[in-house]
């Protein structure tokens, strides 16, 4: 099979422009992201963008896609790699501080900041935001739900209550880690959850092997 040589240089043109783009987003905004101030950071031409994306609004929601994307490389997949039940979900929170410490993202965690951004502004930015965040929440509760059928934590436990617990230990630390000292944000995060699986979980050992650094 011949690649065309076009296509695939398109491909890598559109795909280096959305990391950038992550990147800026964290910085200005998504409302502060266009196609001029991407081809800028780039050094492109705008015409060339252009040819990705029609609009301003086309490049925002490439841009969510491709944040995703990422999200799902750096914090989904390394937690999955842990056996189902507490330990996944401990293992899950732990990528999700690591990314954030790691600092891949100089304007900090690209939802924490676009979902406050769009959070009061209809459209479609703000409604697929809304999905992402749906699907994040649905996941989370997915796997907390293992962790009870699992018998890894009670059978009473509050599925959709612990789900939002652990997500808002995440955001807590995106967010204060920007304003405040990060290492002590990303320690309260990271132990905030480990105390919480450790006193809810039947047979805590589980977690004995996942320590602070």
């Amino acid at each position: 099979m011949t690649v065309d040589g076009r296509l695939a240089r398109g491909d890598r043109t559109r795909s280096a422009a959305l990391d950038a783009a992550v990147v800026l987003a964290t910085e200005v905004g998504l409302d502060g992201l266009s196609l001029a101030r991407l081809a800028d950071t780039l050094g492109v031409s705008k015409s060339g963008l252009f040819a990705h994306w029609r609009s301003k609004e086309a490049l925002q929601l490439a841009t969510v896609d491709r944040a995703v994307e990422q999200w799902q490389e750096r914090i989904v997949a390394p937690g999955l790699r842990a056996p189902a039940g507490v330990r996944r979900l401990w293992a899950l929170h732990r990528a999700r501080i690591d990314f954030y410490a790691a600092r891949v993202l100089p304007g900090g965690c690209f939802f924490a900041s676009t979902d406050f951004e769009f959070n009061a502004r209809p459209g479609p930015v703000r409604d697929r935001l809304a999905e992402v965040f749906g699907r994040w929440t649905a996941f989370l509760e997915r796997l907390v739900r293992e962790a009870v059928d699992a018998g890894e934590l009670p059978a009473d436990t509050d599925v959709s209550q612990l789900a939002y617990e652990i997500d808002a230990l995440g955001i807590a630390a995106a967010m204060r880690s920007r304003l405040l000292d990060p290492d002590t944000a990303y320690r309260h995060a990271r132990q905030g959850l480990l105390d919480r699986l450790r006193a809810l979980c039947p047979d805590p050992t589980l977690l004995s092997e996942g320590g602070l650094p």
